[in-house]
């Protein structure tokens, strides 16, 4: 099994707004960088697609160090996902993008790491920039 780094970050002017997302896969010296914006969505949102294009990006199962800023994507993948299952996602919000990502998620392993925020982590920083920039250039919605 491949073993891949991947970095995400969301980014949205406003909440909601338009937003912008970012993934860097890195495999041995190869690496490969995804974006995408949306124009009315929010941080969250952002932050989850992010992971989910990643994985939808992969063409066979991999073993997966996951890096994120985000709380929700980390609380939502280690604490809270196995009950939102268990009550068929009930008052859950984005639940389109939860199933999408067990979806996504289902033939790899995935260890997610909690990096924090605008702490000069390299490509965090990238990330960060790359989702910014998409959000604000963002006049329709692309790669959803």
């Amino acid at each position: 099994m491949k073993h891949i780094e991947i970095f995400t970050d969301g980014s949205c002017l406003g909440n909601p707004g338009r937003g912008g997302w970012c993934a860097i896969l890195r495999y041995n010296q190869h690496q490969k960088i995804l974006k995408g914006c949306q124009i009315n969505t929010t941080n969250n949102r952002m932050e989850l697609l992010a992971v989910i294009k990643a994985l939808e990006a992969l063409k066979e199962p991999c073993e997966i160090e996951l890096y994120s800023d985000s709380t929700y994507v980390l609380r939502g993948i280690n604490e809270w996902l196995d009950n939102w299952k268990r009550k068929n996602f009930k008052k859950v919000k984005n639940v389109d993008l939860w199933k999408r990502y067990l979806d996504a998620a289902k033939h790899h392993v995935i260890h997610i790491n909690w990096i924090r925020g605008h702490s000069g982590h390299t490509e965090n920083e990238l990330c960060d920039s790359i989702a910014r920039a998409q959000a604000q250039d963002c006049t329709k919605d692309l790669n959803v």
